[in-house]
């Protein structure tokens, strides 16, 4: 889900520099939602089959390789129609060279940041506010070019979603430490 998410990133700093149409906007759009739809669809059928068996089970495995298989089915398709919708704007988008650049240059970082924010690492929580504002800051950069008030609503959507999946991992890693720690014994 975390490639998802910088994907999607990716895809909505791209919507918001290139001047698309409402047809492409929404294709788009409708896939990055789709392949989260389907990923979270995954999870819980995951989450189902561990429930429903502890032991290796070739059905079990089955049943969570397909899943998978069609997520990344998803995924590709998801590219395959982004690559044609760039094809297809490929003169819009060269006739803007700076324009492009400068979309490169702010959102590739705001991309890293926020995938630094959601990843695995440990660290204070003050540096997950740094991340953060480091990528809002870079977010707002991009409003004053921004061609599509919704694909950059998306991405401080994104952003946002990060920031909250930084602040679960920390919660979900205090829990686990507080029940590692064997509970105080009082003697009576």
């Amino acid at each position: 889900m975390k490639v998802h998410v910088v994907s999607a990133v990716l895809v909505g700093l791209v919507g918001s520099a290139v001047p698309l149409r409402l047809p492409e906007k929404v294709t788009l759009i409708f896939c990055v939602l789709l392949v989260f739809f389907a990923e979270i669809v995954n999870t819980a059928l995951e989450a189902l089959v561990d429930l429903h068996t502890e032991d290796f089970r070739s059905l079990a495995r089955t049943t969570k390789d397909t899943a998978a298989a069609g997520v990344l089915v998803l995924a590709i398709g998801t590219v395959a129609i982004f690559a044609a919708i760039l094809v297809n704007d490929w003169p819009t988008i060269a006739a803007r060279p700076r324009e492009v650049e400068r979309q490169f240059a702010v959102g590739l970082p705001i991309a890293a940041l926020g995938g630094l924010l959601s990843s695995h690492r440990r660290g204070p929580r003050a540096f997950d506010l740094v991340l953060l504002a480091a990528a809002l800051a870079l977010w707002s950069l991009t409003l004053g070019w921004s061609t599509s008030a919704v694909f950059s609503g998306m991405v401080l959507g994104l952003l946002v979603l990060q920031a909250a999946a930084a602040h679960e991992l920390r919660w979900a890693r205090r829990s686990d430490r507080s029940r590692s720690v064997p509970a105080p014994r009082l003697d009576v």
